[in-house]
């Protein structure tokens, strides 16, 4: 994604730009993927910035609030951003900690539970967890 399509996605989500944003931005967005915090800051070093680590925290949050991307909670102590917003499922690998998109034909809920009394469905995302042989 090229740096005028990021500020179009930031204007998008009315999130304003700063230099830091955008070199998180650049990394998270330049291919549909899942990274930790962890893993964009290791992307960060590699490319000579110099960002702290609270303030990639904060720009990730920031980025969930306003939807331009999904925060996705696997675990307690481990949480991944994906680039690709729109509903969709998930294989997460215990042993790896590898997340990835399941397809949309790959997958068939064939019934959902009753709801609770006074809600409505807002949308079906399974994650599956699995483990190496």
């Amino acid at each position: 994604m090229s740096r005028l399509d990021i500020l179009n996605k930031f204007a998008e989500h009315t999130i304003l730009p700063t230099p830091q944003r955008l070199e998180v931005a650049e990394v998270l967005l330049e291919k549909p993927q899942h990274l930790s915090a962890e893993q964009i800051i290791d992307r960060l070093r590699e490319n000579g910035s110099t960002v702290s680590k609270a303030t990639v925290y904060n720009t990730l949050k920031l980025f969930g609030e306003r939807g331009l991307v999904k925060e996705l909670s696997v675990d307690p102590e481990r949480r991944f951003y994906d680039s690709t917003t729109h509903a969709h499922h998930h294989f997460y690998n215990v042993d790896t900690g590898e997340l990835r998109d399941i397809a949309d034909a790959e997958l068939t809920l064939s019934s959902m539970p009753d709801l609770p009394e006074g809600t409505v469905a807002d949308g079906v995302e399974i994650l599956v967890k699995v483990r190496n042989r």
